[in-house]
Parts: structure tokens; C-alpha cells; sequence
């Protein structure tokens, strides 16, 4: 399956809570569903969700348009439903970047017909499921640059096809690395509390016939101190202006313990990650999620009942502590508040001149 697909007049999602134990699909039929589908992780990965998001909103559209629902009314409900989307997780910008797109579009064609609308969100949708895939195998081959022949990577959480449309970020660079034919291993942390290390990324490098070996999170220094690590990759769920960048929980230790070892530390990243209206990591705001993701593993408890709990789902990783950003526009150096700015500049005179040649 892949990740996302929207066929037969509805999202289908490879439901990643089941994964690798059971490969099964969540189909979704309006926003509602594909709002909780979200919300419950189902499908994840700030690429994703964005762009579920996107096709929530051509559900959601298509459902009015069925129903009669035409003129201030209709605009009322889709603003309904891009906020319902919107709520589902806050730190992921791509989820609010997607949305934005399809919001400028809806009161653009606000005099549109409803049918006729609904169709240009779903080509909408489906430009940006395609640009996402063109974006990561471009961020794939500038990062492979960066990663040598018998190279030890280190990564955390998961930034594949699963976090994506398809091909991946952090694992689209470690992908074209392979591919390339570089002989590299791949250390996958297992990313507590939800495992997306162990159960997806571990997965997915199996499947492409990555070599990788699962360890703890707190086993990363270890290895590090060992010689074992020429260079640690991740994802990310928003970079700020000034190169902060939130990713899954534990990246900002990871930064930490290769800063302390003097490994170059990565994000890999479409330019739709970058929030240049949010100026600093400490203007992220960072989701908490449900206790009992930390109180129980595979739905066996394994804390106290009545015990505290904290359970930020991601961390800020200063820009101080990265040696570089990738984008499909090129590899982004300090200064980052200039560099970042510049790409976005680039990929935003890109869309435009895609558009204005469509």
C-alpha cells in the first residue's frame, strides 16, 4: 500500500499504528475521519498529515457539494472543516501550510460551483501529493552528497515514505545514499514512546535493503563514543526562521551527544517545514500527548497506576547545534535566519512559474 491515496472517492491510509505487525488500510469517506485519523497517529509525519489534511478538505467538499450546499453557506462549512483539520496536531506547520493552500483556493473560486470546486481541491491535492514526491528525491540526492562511502548513520523516529507522500526526507538522503551504491549502515533508534523507529523505520530500511540495526534511544551515546556514528539525519516538524527545528522527542539530545563528539548533525526538510513567521524554536508550540502512551508499551502497562506523567511529543534542536539544513533547493548553512530565507524565496518563485506554465 502506500502511504496515502485518494481512490474510489475516498483517502486511503496504510493505518501506521499496525505496522509491521499487520499491513491494513483506513479508509476514510469525510473530514471527520481523516481529522481522527490524524489526531490518532494513524497516518503521521508532517509531509503526510499536511497532506491528508488537503484531501480531508476536497472530502469535505465534495460531501456539500452533494448536499446542495452552495454560496456563503458552503465557505462557512469548509472553514468548519479546515479548522476541525487544523486542531489535530500544532506543531507540524506542513498541516497548517497545506491547509492555507487550500483555503486561498477555496475563496479564490468562492463563486465557483460547489462540484466545480471540489474538483480544483482535488487537483490541488493532488499537486501537492506530487510536488512532495519530486521535492523529497531532490532533497534525496543533494543530502547523499553529504553522506560518504561506509558511512555509520544514526536517525530518529521516522522520515520515510511513511512520514511523506512518498520516497521520504531523512530517509529519501540515506535512500539515494544506498541507491547510489554507497555502502552505508543505518543505527534506527527506537523512538519511545510509540516506537515509530523500531515498528516503521527499522520496516521500511528492511524493505529497501538498507543494512540498520535497532537500538534504545539511550543506547545513541554509547554507540557515538564507540566510533560508531559518521553522522546523524532527521526529519523535522517546523523549522523556525532562525534554524530551531522541532522534531519527534529525543532529536534535541541526539544534537547534544553529536555536538559532544564532534559529528555533523543534519535535518532534512522541504521548504514547506520552514515557519519563517515563527522566528524562534521557543515560539513552537509543542503538542502533549496522551499518558498512556508513556504509561503502557504494546498495551501492556509498564508504570504505576496513579503516576505523573509528561509526554511532550517533540523537542526544539537549537540551529546552534546544526551543521546543516537539506531542502530540495540545496543544502542551507549558517547563517540560517538569510539562507532559510532565500530558499523559501526560491521554491515560492518555482511554484509560481510551475503554475503560470500550467
Amino acid at each position: 500500500m502506500k502511504t496515502l491515496e485518494f481512490r474510489d472517492g475516498a483517502l486511503w491510509l496504510l493505518d501506521q499504528t499496525k505496522l509491521p505487525l499487520e499491513t491494513m488500510p483506513v479508509v476514510c469517506r469525510d473530514d471527520r475521519q481523516v481529522a481522527d485519523a490524524i489526531a490518532q497517529m494513524k497516518v503521521r509525519g508532517a509531509p503526510a498529515i499536511g497532506l491528508a489534511a488537503a484531501y480531508g478538505v476536497v472530502l469535505a467538499a465534495r460531501a456539500l457539494a452533494s448536499s446542495g450546499v452552495a454560496g456563503e453557506g458552503l465557505i462557512a462549512r469548509l472553514e468548519e472543516a479546515l479548522e476541525r483539520l487544523r486542531r489535530t496536531r500544532p506543531t507540524a506547520v506542513n498541516l497548517s501550510w497545506a491547509l492555507a493552500r487550500m483555503r486561498a483556493l477555496i475563496l479564490a473560486n468562492a463563486a465557483t460551483g460547489p462540484t466545480e470546486l471540489a474538483d480544483r481541491l482535488l487537483e490541488e491535492a493532488h499537486r501537492m501529493l506530487h510536488e512532495d514526491e519530486e521535492a523529497n528525491r531532490s532533497m534525496g540526492g543533494l543530502g547523499a552528497e553529504l553522506v560518504p562511502d561506509r558511512a555509520n548513520v544514526l536517525t530518529h523516529c521516522n522520515a520515510g515514505a511513511l512520514a511523506t507522500g512518498a520516497y521520504g526526507t531523512a530517509l529519501g538522503v540515506i535512500r539515494a545514499a544506498h541507491e547510489q551504491g554507497k555502502r552505508i549502515h543505518v543505527w534506527v533508534d527506537e523512538t519511545r514512546p510509540l516506537l515509530q523507529g523500531a515498528r516503521l523505520t527499522a520496516w521500511e530500511l528492511k524493505e529497501a535493503g538498507v543494512p540498520c540495526t535497532l537500538i534504545t534511544d539511550s543506547m545513541a551515546g554509547y554507540v557515538m563514543a564507540q566510533g560508531g556514528v559518521d553522522l546523524v539525519i532527521v526529519g523535522a516538524d517546523r523549522i523556525a526562521a532562525n534554524g530551531d527545528g522541532a522534531n519527534k522527542i529525543g532529536t534535541y539530545g541526539l544534537a547534544v551527544l553529536a555536538r559532544a563528539h564532534g559529528i555533523p548533525f543534519y535535518f532534512a526538510a522541504p521548504t514547506s517545514t520552514i515557519d519563517l513567521a515563527t522566528p524562534s524554536g521557543a515560539h513552537i508550540p509543542i503538542e502533549e500527548r496522551n499518558p498512556a502512551e508513556v504509561t503502557t508499551c504494546g498495551g501492556v502497562r509498564v508504570a504505576p497506576e496513579g503516576i505523573a506523567v509528561a509526554n511532550p511529543a517533540f523537542d526544539v534542536t537549537p540551529a546552534r547545534l546544526v551543521t546543516a539544513i537539506v531542502t530540495e533547493q540545496g543544502v542551507v548553512r549558517p547563517p540560517f535566519e538569510e539562507h532559510l530565507a532565500c530558499v523559501v524565496a526560491r521554491a515560492a518563485q518555482r511554484a509560481e512559474s510551475a503554475r503560470a506554465g500550467a
